[in-house]
């Protein structure tokens, strides 16, 4: 069983220390930046009721919110039925964890981040840390290692996420009426410590997250490092409050010197500046960046607009803005990890699935363009841009026909139209002709343009641009973008 001592003596052995000048010499895996595409799964007790996200473990005990009268009209008070009676309920009883991966596989995912342990406190893994958790209890099964054990069988990279984090205070409205949530509470409760919820933004907020609960933190973290050897670690924002700072440094010097002695590299993902940069891979929540980065970076974003868990309403997003998200992102040195929520049951609902298959078949075509490219000198033209920084996805972009994002590889130019819809020829200025003594922003030769998944296309260069002539797309709807290889002489 881990302890602070252990803890403590893999961080004295270095050769990383818990100080941000060593942290910040950690390099991000080699892998990363050709992978491209990831996929996030969000699935715990918080599925079972089906009902708006994810955050039901927190809003069923706050008096006035739907998820409160919501409960209280289908499983009773909470001081009869709490969110621990969930449970029994979760069964798992359709989880197939290689039936997942086949599908994350056929999607295209090189990567896979399973959250371990939500807000709401419940391990998805064994743990000798706390017996909330799902091989003591619910289904009786280790949940993450069965879908480590997939995703390597499948070939693809292992990761997870924590948010254990944000429990410091996630369940403490439970106090303010008569619920199962009820003092005494001591360290190993489920509910514990269910402090009064601050400023959530704050980061000085208080009351602040005792030693007690840190160090049950850090055991926590540690332990999932040691048993299941994630390539990356994610962390929630809660981490980025001051109370957090000389953990964070600990259990990230723990966990790259643990890489090191693996022999396998390593790195976390943080958003909002929860650690210092360079310490670790900067994440966007649900939005992007503006312009093309000398850094690799990834944006997290899930399949549905106002939930990251399955719910029976969810605001899907379609086809075409799943893949527009992609390209923007790897047109501009990112990466996406896209986020699907499997029902209570372990099954992936329909929708979901048919979402991920058809990402999987416009992959099969234009992944030429995506794994293993880079930033090419210009990342994007048209008028209509993406937002920079978190929740831009809240906002739904309409994009045109002269709205293209590009990448690079092995001297080609990957161009991507975004919305070919009822064009039957695609116009990119950026490689417009040299003309009346005006040099274009290209100026090189172009030897031929190729269709990705299609083969050569006819094409013209003119003065006001590259007018190439599409091929057919049987079967893909007229929205979804177009990729094309630019084959310069």
């Amino acid at each position: 069983m881990i302890d602070l001592q252990t803890i403590d003596a893999v961080v004295a052995q270095g050769p990383y220390t818990d100080t941000w000048e060593s942290l910040s010499q950690v390099q991000v895996p080699g892998w990363f930046p050709d992978a491209k595409f990831g996929i996030f799964t969000h699935w715990g007790l918080y599925t079972v009721p089906e009902y708006r996200n994810e955050w039901y473990s927190r809003n069923m005990y706050i008096q006035g919110y739907p998820e409160y009268e919501h409960h209280r009209e289908t499983y009773g008070p909470q001081n009869e039925f709490g969110y621990k009676d969930f449970i029994p309920m979760f069964t798992a009883e359709k989880f197939d964890a290689n039936e997942w991966l086949d599908l994350f596989q056929a999607a295209g995912a090189k990567y896979y981040f399973p959250v371990s342990e939500h807000h709401d406190g419940f391990q998805m893994y064994k743990s000798e840390i706390s017996r909330w958790n799902t091989v003591d209890m619910g289904p009786h099964r280790d949940i993450i290692g069965e879908l480590r054990e997939a995703t390597l069988g499948h070939g693809m990279h292992f990761a997870t996420s924590n948010h254990r984090a944000e429990h410091w205070w996630f369940m403490g409205h439970g106090k303010e009426f008569d619920s199962d949530v009820k003092e005494p509470l001591k360290r190993g409760d489920f509910y514990w410590p269910a402090t009064p919820e601050p400023d959530n933004q704050d980061l000085f907020s208080v009351p602040k997250p005792t030693e007690e609960y840190l160090d049950d933190w850090l055991l926590r973290v540690c332990e999932l490092i040691d048993n299941y050897r994630p390539e990356m670690l994610y962390f929630d924002w809660w981490i980025q409050h001051n109370a957090f700072k000389p953990y964070v440094k600990k259990l990230a010097a723990f966990y790259y010197n643990r890489g090191v002695e693996w022999g396998v590299p390593v790195i976390i993902c943080y958003k909002d500046d929860g650690m210092a940069w360079g310490a670790g891979l900067f994440d966007v929540e649900r939005g992007g960046l503006s312009t093309a980065t000398p850094y690799v970076w990834q944006t997290d974003t899930a399949i549905a607009r106002n939930s990251w868990c399955y719910t029976n309403s969810l605001d899907y997003k379609s086809l075409a803005e799943l893949i527009v998200t992609l390209v923007d992102a790897v047109s501009k040195n990112g990466n996406l990890l896209l986020n699907v929520g499997p029902r209570a049951d372990g099954s992936i609902a329909p929708h979901d699935r048919e979402l991920l298959e058809h990402i999987g078949a416009w992959m099969q075509a234009n992944g030429e363009g995506i794994y293993g490219t880079r930033p090419w000198r210009f990342a994007e033209e048209g008028t209509t841009h993406a937002a920079e920084g978190s929740f831009a996805d809240q906002n739904v972009l309409e994009y045109t026909a002269s709205d293209w994002r590009f990448t690079a590889k092995d001297g080609d130019v990957y161009a991507f139209c975004l919305n070919p819809a009822g064009q039957s020829t695609l116009t990119s200025t950026t490689f417009a002709a040299y003309h009346d003594g005006i040099r274009a922003p290209f100026h090189g030769i172009i030897d031929h343009v190729e269709q990705l998944g299609a083969g050569d296309v006819p094409f013209e260069r003119t003065n006001d641009g590259l007018v190439i002539t599409p091929a057919a797309r049987p079967g893909v709807e007229e929205n979804v973008p177009v990729g094309f290889r630019i084959v310069i002489k």
